[in-house]
């Protein structure tokens, strides 16, 4: 599969949301926590946005943010019909290239403890460096000197 990455745009914002409650309701429900179109919006607005796309046709994307300690993955999302297939690790890997090319100390995610997104991220080379009552706090340290 030959992905790529396009930044986002405003047109894009009802697709990365309807993906993300189709893919995070299950956990939204499990952990009792509100799932709130707005809130979504108001953080989509607030970042990074990159879809991942197929011959021009959206199969996910990805949102990110950034502080003077790491590149930080808020969102990763495929659709379903696009999972197993690479697409995640390829997003991770070009999430990394950018954090060399910035000189990023690290990359961190969180993500649901019972999510199994968790194997993608462990053999992406990130491991868990905190957790809470829902989430893992995972973290890879980004090598600058690789490009």
């Amino acid at each position: 599969m030959i992905y790529q990455l396009r930044p986002a745009t405003s047109r894009d914002l009802g697709f990365a949301r309807e993906l993300t409650c189709q893919n995070m309701l299950p956990y939204y429900i499990k952990y009792e926590l509100p799932w709130l179109d707005e809130a979504f919006d108001v953080a989509w607005a607030g970042r990074e946005n990159w879809l991942i796309v197929q011959d021009d046709v959206p199969v996910g994307y990805v949102s990110l943010s950034r502080d003077a300690r790491a590149l930080y993955i808020r969102e990763l999302h495929l659709c379903e019909a696009f999972r197993g297939q690479g697409g995640g690790s390829w997003a991770i890997d070009q999430v990394l290239a950018m954090a060399r090319a910035e000189r990023r100390p690290a990359l961190r995610l969180t993500v649901f403890k019972n999510n199994p997104a968790q194997a993608l991220y462990r053999r992406m080379g990130l491991e868990v460096v905190g957790e809470d009552e829902c989430f893992l706090r995972m973290q890879r340290e980004v090598d600058a000197s690789r490009r």
